[in-house]
Order: C-alpha cells, then structure tokens, then sequence
C-alpha cells in the first residue's frame, strides 16, 4: 500500500508540474493583460466543505454527499444514506481580518429509491467594521454579512443518471444603508437558480467513472442602490467534473477527480491609453446594463483578448483521496486560476475520519503564488456530519 500511494503522490505532483510548464510557455507567446472578472456575492463560489476543500475545489463528480447541493445538485438522488446533516466552519482570509468567518449547514433526506430533497445555508460575516466621513469622524460600528437560503430536489432519469434543481434566496448587506460617494445604499435581495446533471457507471465491480454538469447561480443581478448602472452579476458559472474511483480490495480505495469551472459573466472592456475601449461592450455603462442571461450566453465569446483570454477564465481543480476501510481517508489536491483572471493558485491537503455516525473532515490550503502577504494562506475548514441510515 506504502507503493501505491506513493506512485498516486508521484503523479499527482508530475502532472501539477505539466500543468505549470504548458500556463507558463503559453503565458510567454501570448504576452498578459489583467482583465479580472468581478461579480457580487462571490461566497456562493466558495467551497463549503472540508472534503472538497482538500481536493483542490474538485467535487462536482465526488461520491454523493451532504454538501452535493453545492457542487452538483443532481448528486442527491443517489444519496448513499436516508438523512444526513453536516456544517462547516472556515475562518475567512484570516490575514487581513481576524474576523471573516465562513459558515454552512447543509442536510439532505431521500424520498424513496429515485428522488431526494435537500436544504442548505450560506453565512458570511466580515466582522467589525467601523466607518468614517471624508474629515475622519466616526459614522458608527456594524457587521457585513451575506446569506443564501437553498431548497434542492433531485431525481434519477435513470439507474445511472440523475437531475437535479435547486431555488436559492440571496441577501447581501454589505454596507447597512450608509451613504457612499453621497448616494445611499441598501441591502441586496436576489434569486437564482442551479440545475446540474450527474451520471455515474460501474465499469465492473471494483472500478466506478462518474462525470457531472452543473449551472448553477443563474438569476437577477443585485442592486446595492437606486442606480441601475451599477448593479452587480451574481457568479453564474458552468462546472464540469470528472471522477475514477477504484477499489484495490475491501480495505483500499481510490479517488481521482477533475473540475474545469468557467464564470458565465460577461469580460469587463478594456480601456486603452486614448480612453477608448475594446472588447464586445463600448464601455462600462454598456457593459453593466447587460442583462445576466444574456451576459451568461456572451461570455463565452466578449473577451477583448479573443479566445487565448477565454481559455484563461477557465480554472481547473485536480484532486486525489485514498480511502481506508471506508474509515480514515487521505486528500491532496491543486487549484489553477490564471493570473490575470485572479491568480488563485493553491494547493490543498487534508483527512477525513468517520466513527459510526459522524464524519469529521480537515482540510489546509497553501498558495502556491508569490506574493509577500497571500490572504488565503493557512486557510483551514473543518467539516462535521451526522448520517442516520434506515438500517
């Protein structure tokens, strides 16, 4: 087993490096021109769990789970058990504010063989913060916070193949009615809506493939003012993931699994030393009065890079488990964004242990960028979940 894992941990790190080298010799013939995509409410693009979280973000093909709402809703109706709740705590980018904090609790119950329902909440707090006027003079002390209230059902279409669709509520209070730039804001409401498909096939009895598609985040824009021009895109975004699981006998098993994710957000212009602009939109304005939907079809073909900036807005997540007896489980993962798209480059690595009902699951993130000070660096998750079975 000592061999196995270690060859699992050699090509994992070979094909980290590959990916590295073939970004970085692209990079070099293409040139760079940063060009970030910036939307509202990006907690929704967070990882929830400890499990994914210490997979490189890879979970939209990972076993069916309590935090399969998340990364793909269809998941559910092969849920493994008949009820089970779970919840994470993350400290949030604890580097700049030692009080962000990332909360969520999740749980889902099957109806019969072929359908299950599900519900979960999305809680972000930014802490303390104190505001000031123009002279310095204190305007008072308040919390940020955003949540997002989920309701998901999935069904099976077939005895491999599942949909799923989920409603979400979403509010963001970011700024409590203060008056910004001497314009009063407000809280933001919005609705949205995933949809995602997962599919999943026994190649014989010791090995399993699975392969998932989710849109998810697809709704209003938010409006944090009277002024429709600076309303914000929610993170509508298209998933596809991949997973292989094979089991080395009764005690040992593997996972391996890949996500490639892609913003379904328009590309922001670029504005050129002359003041004008290139890109699909003539300027900000035009560009912010885009409606989401059509955003969402737009952006596979507005960057003003063409398609070597396209490809760039897609972020890979590669992810590996070793599992123990269905008990004690080993995670490493890597996540890619290119960096003029965000420049979120980590690696992950994490444990998981169940004991009867409860699984706790760990995961610690480590940039692989070199910036002097990296706000996701130590991030740490932990996971708890409780499973009740009808046997």
């Amino acid at each position: 087993m000592k061999r196995i894992f270690l060859y699992i941990t050699v090509l994992f790190v070979a094909l980290t490096g590959c990916i590295n080298d073939i970004h970085a010799q692209y990079d070099q013939y293409t040139g760079q021109s940063n060009n970030f995509i910036h939307t509202g409410m990006p907690i929704l693009q967070i990882a929830p769990d400890a499990i994914s979280g210490a997979l490189g973000d890879a979970g939209a093909a990972y076993e069916p789970n309590a935090y399969s709402a998340h990364w793909n809703n269809a998941k559910l109706a092969f849920a493994p058990k008949d009820l089970s709740i779970s919840t994470t705590y993350t400290p949030w980018l604890r580097k700049l504010d030692s009080e962000m904090n990332f909360l969520y609790l999740g749980a889902y119950k099957t109806i019969n063989k072929r359908s299950a329902v599900g519900a979960s909440l999305t809680y972000f707090t930014l802490g303390k913060i104190e505001h000031t006027d123009e002279t310095g003079q204190s305007l008072g002390e308040f919390r940020p916070n955003e949540y997002a209230v989920d309701v998901t059902y999935a069904m099976k279409l077939s005895d491999n193949l599942a949909l799923g669709a989920t409603a979400r509520f979403i509010h963001d209070d970011l700024t409590q009615g203060l008056e910004v730039e001497q314009q009063t804001t407000k809280s933001a409401n919005g609705l949205a809506a995933d949809v995602g498909l997962y599919y999943q096939y026994d190649v014989d009895r010791n090995q399993q493939i699975a392969a998932a598609l989710t849109l998810s985040n697809l709704g209003s824009k938010l409006s944090y003012s009277d002024d429709d021009t600076e309303n914000e895109f929610l993170p509508a975004n298209l998933r596809l993931g991949g997973r292989y699981s094979y089991e080395i006998d009764d005690y040992n098993k593997i996972n391996v699994l890949l996500d490639l994710n892609k913003l379904l957000v328009p590309t922001p212009p670029v504005m050129l030393d002359d003041s004008t602009y290139i890109g699909y939109y003539s300027d900000y304005t035009d560009y912010r009065q885009t409606s989401s939907v059509m955003g969402a079809f737009l952006s596979f073909n507005d960057a003003p890079g063409g398609l070597k900036e396209e490809l760039r807005e897609i972020s890979l997540s590669l992810g590996t488990e070793y599992i123990y007896r269905e008990v004690f489980a080993v995670r490493i993962g890597y996540f890619y964004e290119h960096k003029t798209k965000g420049a979120r480059q980590y690696l992950t690595a994490g444990i998981g242990i169940r004991y009867n009902r409860m699984n706790f699951d760990l995961s610690y993130l480590v940039p692989t960028t070199k910036f002097s000070t990296n706000p996701l660096a130590n991030t740490v998750r932990i996971s708890l979940t409780f499973n009740i079975d009808k046997k």
